[in-house]
Order: C-alpha cells, then sequence, then structure tokens
C-alpha cells in the first residue's frame, strides 16, 4: 500500500500497477481491519489504480466508506460499478456525494431504491438526464414522498409535469400550476403569421397544424358546433348539470378542442382541479364549475352548510390561473394524448381504462392508457 501510495516521482506507472495487482491478490484474504487502513490510504491519491479501487468499492461499506465519504478523485465508471455490484447501503453514500453525474444518477435509480433517489433529489449538485427524470417521475406514481423533492428539481420539465398532476395531491397540483403553466404569448408573437396562411390552405399540412393548435389562442373548436345538438359549449355545460353522461362529457369535449379521452379523463379526476382549468381556459364562467360539480354528483356543501373543501379548492384554481395559462395546460394534455408520451411514462400511468378503449384506434388507445388512472388509492 505505500508503494501504490507513492508519488510519480518515485514509482512509475508500471510499477504501480503490478504493486497494485500483487495488493489485490493479498487484500482478498486480508481481514477487514487491514482492508479498511487500505481504502483510508487510497482515498487521499489523486490517482488510483482501477483494479484495486472496484475492489475496494465492492468491498463492504466499513471498507468503502472511506473512499465514498472522502475521495473526490473517483471517476464515474467505478461509482457505477460500484452501484451495480455493492450494497443499497454503498447507493446511498454515492447518492450523497458532491457532483453526482447524469450516468451515475441514471445506475442509482435504474436500482429502484426509493431513499436512495431521495438523497439523490436533495442533492443539489445530483445532474439528471431527461430519461433518468422520467423514470422517476413514473416511480412517483407508487411512492408519492418523492413528489415534493421532484418538484423542486430545476430540470423537470412541463411535459413531466403535466404526467404527474394526475395522481399528485392537491398542494402538489397548486405548485405544478403556478411553476409551469405558462403563458404561449412569445410563441404567438413568433408565428401569428403563419396562422392566415395556414387557413387558406385549409389546414392540411399535419405537421404546422398540430403545433398552430397548441400554440393558437381560441380554445373552443368552432367546427364542432355545426355538428354538436347543443348551440354553444355554455348550453351543453347547462345541460350538464342534470348529470354528465358519456354523450354530454364528449360534447363538451369536442366543443372545447379537446379529445374525448382527454375530456373524460379531466371528469372522471377525483380532485376536480381539471374541471377548473377545463373551464378557465374556455372562457365559461365561474358558475360553469357548480354546474358540472352537481352533474358529476359531488357534494357541493358539507355538514355545516358551507361550500365543500373539495369544490372551494377547485374555485380556487379557476380563479388563481389565468386564461391563457390554463390554456398551455389544456393543450399539453391534450397534445400529450399523442405526443409527449414516453415508455416510462407509459407504463406508470397504464392501468384502470382497459375495458373502455377496445372502441377506439390504436393510437387512441395508446392515448387512452398514457392518461388512464388508478383511482382506487
Amino acid at each position: 500500500a505505500d508503494v501504490v501510495c507513492l508519488p510519480a516521482s518515485r514509482v512509475n506507472a508500471f510499477e504501480r500497477s503490478m504493486t497494485a495487482d500483487l495488493l489485490v491478490d493479498m487484500l482478498r484474504d486480508a481481514a477487514v481491519e487491514e482492508r479498511e487502513k487500505v481504502a483510508r490510504r487510497l482515498a487521499n491519491l489523486t490517482e488510483m489504480p482501477g483494479v484495486l479501487v472496484r475492489l475496494m468499492l465492492r468491498d463492504q461499506i466499513v471498507v468503502s466508506r472511506a473512499l465514498l465519504e472522502n475521495s473526490p478523485t473517483l471517476g464515474d465508471a467505478d461509482l457505477i460499478d460500484c452501484a451495480r455490484q455493492a450494497t443499497a447501503e454503498h447507493r446511498m453514500m454515492i447518492a450523497q456525494r458532491r457532483g453526482v453525474g447524469e450516468l451515475v444518477a441514471d445506475a442509482l435509480v435504474e436500482a429502484g431504491e426509493v431513499p436512495v433517489i431521495e438523497a439523490l433529489l436533495r442533492n443539489e449538485l445530483t445532474r439528471f438526464g431527461h430519461q433518468t427524470l422520467e423514470t422517476v417521475v413514473a416511480m412517483t406514481r407508487d411512492s408519492p414522498r418523492l413528489i415534493p423533492l421532484l418538484l423542486r428539481r430545476a430540470e423537470l420539465r412541463p411535459s413531466h409535469a403535466y404526467v404527474l398532476f394526475w395522481w399528485a395531491d392537491a398542494e402538489a397540483r397548486k405548485s405544478i400550476l403556478q411553476r409551469f403553466a405558462v403563458s404561449r404569448e412569445i410563441l404567438q408573437d413568433a408565428v401569428g403569421d403563419l396562422f392566415s396562411i395556414a387557413s387558406e390552405e385549409g389546414w392540411q399540412d399535419p405537421l404546422s397544424r398540430k403545433a398552430l393548435q397548441f400554440i393558437e389562442r381560441r380554445q373552443r373548436n368552432r367546427a364542432a358546433i355545426a355538428k354538436s345538438p347543443y348551440d354553444s359549449l355554455d348550453e351543453a355545460v347547462l345541460a350538464a348539470e342534470g348529470g354528465v353522461t358519456r354523450e354530454i362529457a364528449e360534447e363538451i369535449s369536442y366543443l372545447s378542442g379537446l379529445k374525448p379521452m382527454t375530456g373524460a379523463k379531466i371528469f372522471t379526476d377525483p380532485g376536480g382541479e381539471p374541471l377548473a382549468i377545463l373551464c378557465k381556459a374556455t372562457g365559461l364562467p365561474r358558475a360553469a364549475i357548480r354546474s358540472l360539480w352537481r352533474g358529476l354528483r359531488r357534494p357541493e356543501t358539507d355538514s355545516t352548510g358551507a361550500m365543500a373543501p373539495a369544490l372551494d379548492r377547485v374555485m380556487a384554481t379557476f380563479d388563481m390561473i389565468a386564461v391563457d395559462r390554463a390554456q398551455t395546460v389544456l393543450r399539453y394534455w391534450n397534445w400529450s394524448l399523442s405526443s409527449a408520451m414516453t415508455p416510462a411514462l407509459l407504463k406508470a400511468i397504464r392501468d384502470g381504462d382497459q375495458a373502455a378503449i377496445d372502441e377506439y384506434s390504436v393510437p387512441q388507445r395508446a392515448a387512452m392508457l398514457a392518461l388512464s388512472h388508478d383511482f382506487k388509492r
């Protein structure tokens, strides 16, 4: 160990490597105390023989601790090897190191250990890759305690947050809307001249049509009124007050510029906040929330006669969010049905609607699976 730790001026690379090979062979049969002593010596080196480092990192935590806690020069390859070959205790110590890189974070998340992922999310110097973050978002479905930590991460994107919204609690939903319900004004200004061009061409290009539909200010679908039994969205909402049937829900969805499965997701959400987003984005009045709430047979008052807490929360959501920002959220939900879902997120939120999807096309079935939710929890 003394020879391995000599400076480069005293021992060349080949001599160090030969000595490390011999030391590795000896350490396999050495007592824990001896292995721990060698690990403490190695922790102070700026260059460590790879074969020796990996042996030490895979050792018992009492041996590896000195390196994992004190060595700033461990490479990502060594840490990834340790994460995949050692124990949960090793992974926890790696998660708490300064400057955990994207590849190391990916290896730690791969193990699926919630306490380790909590430590990673708390570590401000951790760097998450996009795919790794998606895996964590998917895990929050069954591990909701990760949600508050995840929402603090700067790497979180709207596509993640708006999927996470469906199983988040009321406080997390409020945080998501406050942070990610952004304005589309800069996009609208940038492509304002294209709307008239696309209209003159009859919206024939599917790619530009899809993008412009996400950006445009108008949320209601005027073309749907001609085919609807209702004269307006407002009239359909009033009709829903007597009971939200599948037919009425679909009509409200079409008139609101939504796919039917997006509307179904909004109407069946147990929290109710999506109803506020729908009403605000489409220019419906506050009273429309009460109409839909009543049509869904949800309690409007509590035992004291005051407004039910759930309805009060939904009303507060309506008051909190601006029209353009509500439209952003609604468009993201609708857009994600065909564009923004990835395998990790699909896997996380696929259940509950299996029996109802047979009548839809393959893309629609994939979309419905993407936005389905387990309401049993």
